[in-house]
């Protein structure tokens, strides 16, 4: 009699239920991935009668994971991330175990490090001295430095454009203003008095401390094309500002009939005929002096109202305010000073066969001999998906399918129970006949 059929199948759909069921609890699990019971059928028959044996019922073969696309829901927390496409996030627990995972519910703990649980994601940590991505060879547990960033004069940054660029518009419907002594011109400048000077604009400079200071420019415009720059630091009496050279020459701009500056016939600048270079004393104890240089290369001379506007790179300390994480896992720290730091980078690593992990729990997997040795790289690279910040991934289980599978596992448990109970009766029919 064929009870071993029958029962076979009530193993099958029982463990199609158990799949099922646990797709069904975790529907609403972050990152996880829904899971597919695959069976195979079972003969014994030899080779002589392989054609005319019926098969004596199924097994289950495996249990295939399915690591499809979640759909992303957005946060409001900058460390949840998603990934978009293949990888895995690389994370260790504190004895140094690494796993993979889906799930990118981070936070930082008290000591810095990113965690989901007490699992640390892994990265390119930065270099202390260059401040550089330090990639190559086995990614780190990455710990974010929540203290200050620390201060920076201006000039200091050793970037091409260091210093203070000040681009200007300096009105040319201005009279000419006559340096000379009264009656005849207004004399030198004086700050108290708006006559001896055609305009003025303030910039914030910065010391070695992060101590913020005022250096106020005054133009004057001493011939048609050609204005006088002074400069005041902190208050104190307006001093020429000194253009390169030996001796330095007093810095003047000059402008072409178009309004333009005229970089090749200004005889007391530099060669490029707009910039100069301010040496100034710190009174703070900060590092003194001080020494940047000062742009005026945008500058124009057209007949609207003056402006003027300017960057510099110096800056004060600052702490912490906020991180961003971008689609590459670089991390960066943005600081109440307004600057911002690269602070680490994310890596994701990939299988060549991802159904060959090994299912850890707490939505975590274990490489394998048969998924191959994890490939590691920057999130978007080769065969790696991007990272999406304030995001996470929902569980790919397909809720409304795996109730109808849930229905028809329950048929076919049904119909091998009647397997059964046909089985039964035929047999007892053959005992009542003895």
């Amino acid at each position: 009699m064929g009870f071993q059929q029958g029962l076979s199948g009530l193993n099958a759909s029982s463990k199609s239920l158990d799949v099922i069921g646990n797709n069904i609890a975790n529907a609403s699990t972050v990152g996880f991935k829904g899971s597919r019971a695959e069976f195979a059928d079972i003969y014994a028959a030899t080779f002589a009668n392989s054609g005319t044996l019926a098969g004596i019922g199924a097994r289950l073969d495996s249990v295939a994971q399915q690591f499809g696309q979640g759909n992303i829901s957005t946060t409001s927390n900058p460390l949840d991330l998603a990934i978009t496409g293949n990888g895995f996030y690389r994370v260790v627990d504190p004895n140094g175990s690494v796993s993979y995972s889906r799930n990118g519910q981070f936070q930082l703990d008290r000591n810095g490090y990113i965690v989901n649980g007490n699992q640390r994601l892994t990265g390119w940590p930065v270099d202390a001295r260059s401040g550089l991505l330090n990639k190559g060879g086995v990614p780190q547990p990455l710990q974010l430095t929540v203290g200050n960033v620390g201060a920076s004069a201006t000039g200091a940054s050793g970037l091409a454009n260091a210093g203070l660029a000040m681009i200007t518009n300096l009105d040319g419907s201005k009279p000419v203003i006559d340096r000379t002594a009264p009656p005849t011109g207004v004399g030198p400048l004086n700050v108290q008095d708006p006559s001896t000077y055609s305009d003025a604009t303030t910039a914030s400079v910065y010391d070695a401390q992060g101590v913020r200071h005022s250096l106020t420019f005054y133009f004057t415009k001493t011939a048609p094309n050609q204005w006088e720059v002074q400069t005041s630091f902190d208050g104190a009496n307006p001093t020429p500002a000194m253009g390169t050279g030996t001796p330095p020459a007093q810095a003047y701009l000059y402008f072409d009939g178009n309004g333009k500056l005229d970089t090749t016939s200004n005889p007391t600048t530099n060669a490029a005929g707009f910039n100069f270079t301010t040496t100034l004393a710190a009174p703070n104890g900060a590092t003194s002096p001080f020494t940047f240089p000062v742009s005026f290369a945008k500058s124009t001379q057209f007949g609207s109202a003056f402006g003027a506007t300017y960057t510099q790179d110096g800056y004060a300390d600052g702490t912490l305010t906020g991180i961003s994480v971008d689609k590459s896992g670089i991390i960066v720290g943005s600081y109440s000073n307004s600057q911002t730091k690269v602070i680490g980078q994310v890596v994701l690593a990939n299988f060549a066969n991802s159904q060959g992990l090994q299912p850890l729990g707490d939505n975590r997997w274990g490489e394998t001999f048969a998924s191959g040795a994890a490939n590691v790289g920057d999130p978007g690279s080769s065969n790696l998906g991007g990272l999406q910040s304030s995001a996470l991934e929902d569980s790919n289980v397909d809720l409304t399918g795996e109730l109808v599978n849930l229905i028809t596992a329950q048929r076919n448990y049904q119909a091998n129970a009647k397997t059964i109970s046909a089985q039964d009766t035929i047999l007892q029919t053959l005992v009542n006949l003895g």
